[in-house]
C-alpha cells in the first residue's frame, strides 16, 4: 500500500513525540504496534480520501462527491492527531484545513448554518431528506467543533496560521445558533422551502451535547440557558435512574442507546472534568459502555457470536443498509467504532475487541482506510463501506486514551468552557477514592491494563484535602506494592504509573481516617 507524497513516513513505528510523556525510553509494545496501524489507517480516509475539490470528507466510500459537514468536523480533529503524531507535515494539515475553510466560506449557508451533505464540487446543498434541505444544527456543531479545535492547535504565528485562525473565527462567529430557537426550543433544521416544517427539538440525552455548549458558548449569536432548560431536558428520555446489567444510568435510554452517544460530543470535552446536577458524565459514559459491554458479553443470543472481545453495538450500516444498533435494538451487527472509540473509559475490553477483529476478521474487515463500517457474523455479512462519522471517532478517542491530546485541545477553547458553565456543567469534586472504575457487578473486579505506550499500569484516582495519601496494591500471595507513599497531593485527579506482574490485587487507598478499597487484575 504506497503512501501519499504529504505523509512524514509509513512505517509502524511510535512517533517520537510520544516518548516525552515516559521517565525512560520504551520499545513499541504490542499493543502501541497495533493502534498505530489502525489508528494510522483509519486517519487516511480523512486524508487521502478527501474530496478533491472541497477537501472535505466524504459521507462514504461509495458517494465521493456527497461530503458531509459532521463527519468532516471530527475528520478535522483527526488532522491536529497526525500532526502531532507526525503522520503529516503540520504545513500539510494547515493547508488543508485551509483548504476546507475557504469552502465552507463559499458552501450553501441557511443563517449560518451548513446543511447535512453538500455537493464537494459546488458546495450546494444536497438533501438529507424530502424535507431535510437547509440548515442542520447537530451536523454544524459537530464541524464547528472540529474548525475550533484547529484553531485552537495550530496556534503559531505563521501568516498561514494566523490567517487560518481568523476565517475560522469568522466562520464560528456567522453561525446565528439563535435564529433555530422556534416556539421557545431549539430546533434541528431550517429550511428556504420548507420553513421549520420538520419542527425536531433537540432534546436529550443523545449525541446532540455539543450542538448546546456551542450554542450557549457562541460570542455573536448565543441562545438562552432557558431554552436549554426547556428542550434539552423536556424530553421523556432525559431522567433515567435506573440500573441495566448491575450499571446506573442517571439519564438517557435504557440500556444508554448506541454507543455513539458517548463519543460524538465527547471528542473534545473530557468528561472525567464534566458533572451537573444530573449526572456525572464520565461515570455515565462509562456506566453505558459496560452496559453494551457486559450485554455482548453475556446476554445476547448466542447465535450471534458476541463475546468479551467481540462487542460493540452502536449506529452503523448493517445487512439491511443502516440501524442505530444497541441492546434494546440488536440484529447481530458489530460496529468497530463502538469498541474502539469507547478506549478512553473501557480500555481493557476495548484493546480486546481491536485485537480480536483485527486478528480474527481483519482479512474481510480491515483495509486501506481501517476497519471496515460493519459486519454480522450470523448473517455472515460485512460491509464494504466506511463511513466518516464512525472513522472520526476511531482517531480521536483512541489518542484521547493514548495522550488526550484532543481533550486538552478543548480545554483551551474559551466558547467550549463557557458554554459549558452556562449549562451548569462544572469540573467535579470527587472524594478521595478511585472515581474512575466502575468494577464488574458480580466479580467486583476492574481489569487495568498496561497503557499502550509506557507499558506501565497507569492508575487514575482522586484527592479531597491536603492529609498524606497512601495507595497499596497487596497480590494474592501476599506483595504489597507501595503506589502512593504517604505524599501530599493537591485536591483534585492525579494519575500513577505503576509496574507490577499481572494478577489478582486488593487496591488500597489511605488519607486519614478515608479508606477505600477495589479488586484489580492486572492484565
Amino acid at each position: 500500500m504506497a503512501c501519499t507524497l504529504t505523509f512524514v513516513s509509513c512505517t509502524k513505528s511510535v512517533p517520537t513525540t510520544h516518548s516525552k510523556t515516559t521517565d525512560t525510553e520504551t520499545l513499541p509494545s504490542e499493543k502501541s504496534e497495533y493502534m498505530d496501524v489502525v489508528q494510522k489507517a483509519t486517519f487516511r480516509y480523512f486524508w487521502d480520501f478527501g474530496h478533491p475539490i472541497s477537501g472535505m470528507a466524504a459521507e462514504r466510500t461509495a458517494t465521493p462527491n456527497i461530503v458531509t459537514t459532521g463527519g468532516t468536523g471530527f475528520g478535522l480533529m483527526g488532522m491536529v492527531v497526525a500532526a502531532e503524531r507526525q503522520w503529516i507535515t503540520r504545513e500539510a494539515a494547515v493547508a488543508r484545513v485551509q483548504k476546507i475553510a475557504d469552502f465552507l466560506e463559499k458552501a450553501d449557508r441557511f443563517h449560518g448554518a451548513w446543511s447535512h451533505w453538500i455537493d464537494g464540487n459546488t458546495g450546494r446543498v444536497v438533501p438529507f431528506g424530502q424535507k431535510d434541505n437547509g440548515g442542520d444544527l447537530v451536523e454544524t456543531a459537530f464541524l464547528t467543533n472540529g474548525l475550533l479545535v484547529a484553531r485552537e492547535y495550530f496556534n503559531g504565528n505563521t501568516a498561514a496560521e494566523k490567517k487560518l485562525r481568523n476565517q475560522i473565527t469568522k466562520l464560528w462567529e456567522g453561525i446565528e445558533w439563535d435564529w433555530y430557537v422556534h416556539d421557545g426550543k431549539l430546533r434541528w433544521h431550517w429550511s428556504k422551502q420548507y420553513n421549520w416544517d420538520m419542527n425536531m427539538p433537540i432534546e436529550g440525552y443523545n449525541e446532540c451535547l455539543i450542538t448546546y455548549v456551542l450554542a450557549l458558548g457562541s460570542p455573536t449569536h448565543a441562545i438562552t440557558p432557558q431554552v436549554y432548560e426547556n428542550t434539552w431536558k423536556q424530553s421523556n428520555h432525559f431522567t433515567n435512574g435506573n440500573k441495566y446489567m448491575g450499571y446506573k444510568l442517571d439519564i438517557g435510554f435504557p440500556y444508554g442507546g448506541p454507543l455513539f452517544f458517548s463519543h460524538y460530543s465527547y471528542l473534545s470535552m473530557d468528561p472525567r472534568r464534566m458533572q451537573d446536577q444530573h449526572t456525572n458524565y464520565w461515570q455515565m459514559n462509562q456506566a453505558h459502555t459496560l452496559i453494551n459491554w457486559v450485554y455482548c458479553a453475556e446476554k445476547a443470543p448466542k447465535a450471534y457470536g458476541y463475546s468479551e472481545e467481540n462487542w460493540g453495538l452502536t449506529a452503523s450500516d448493517d445487512y439491511n443498509f443502516y440501524d442505530a444498533h444497541s441492546p434494546t435494538n440488536d440484529n447481530g451487527t458489530i460496529t468497530p467504532t463502538a469498541a474502539l472509540s469507547a478506549f478512553p473509559y473501557t480500555p481493557y475490553e476495548s484493546w480486546q475487541a481491536l485485537r480480536y477483529l483485527y486478528l480474527k476478521h481483519g482479512n474481510r474487515l480491515f483495509s486501506e482506510y481501517g476497519f471496515y463500517d460493519a459486519y454480522n457474523a450470523s448473517k455472515n455479512w460485512y460491509s464494504n463501506q466506511y463511513l466518516a462519522i464512525d472513522q472520526g471517532p476511531i482517531v480521536v478517542m483512541m489518542e484521547n486514551y493514548r495522550t488526550g491530546l484532543i481533550w486538552k485541545v478543548g480545554e483551551r477553547i474559551t466558547e467550549i468552557q463557557t458554554g459549558l458553565k452556562k449549562m451548569g456543567i462544572e469540573n467535579p469534586s470527587y472524594p478521595t477514592g478511585f472515581y474512575a472504575y466502575q468494577p464488574h457487578p458480580t466479580t467486583g473486579e476492574w481489569s487495568l491494563m498496561r497503557h499502550s505506550d509506557t507499558g506501565k499500569y497507569p492508575l487514575e484516582f482522586a484527592v479531597a484535602g491536603t492529609q498524606p495519601v497512601t495507595i497499596e496494591l497487596t497480590g494474592t500471595s501476599g506483595t504489597t506494592i507501595k503506589v502512593v507513599d504517604n505524599k501530599t497531593l493537591t485536591p483534585g485527579t492525579h494519575t500513577q504509573s505503576f509496574d507490577a506482574a499481572g494478577g489478582k490485587y486488593i487496591a488500597t487507598i489511605t488519607q486519614g481516617s478515608v479508606k477505600k478499597v477495589m479488586k484489580l487484575v492486572l492484565r
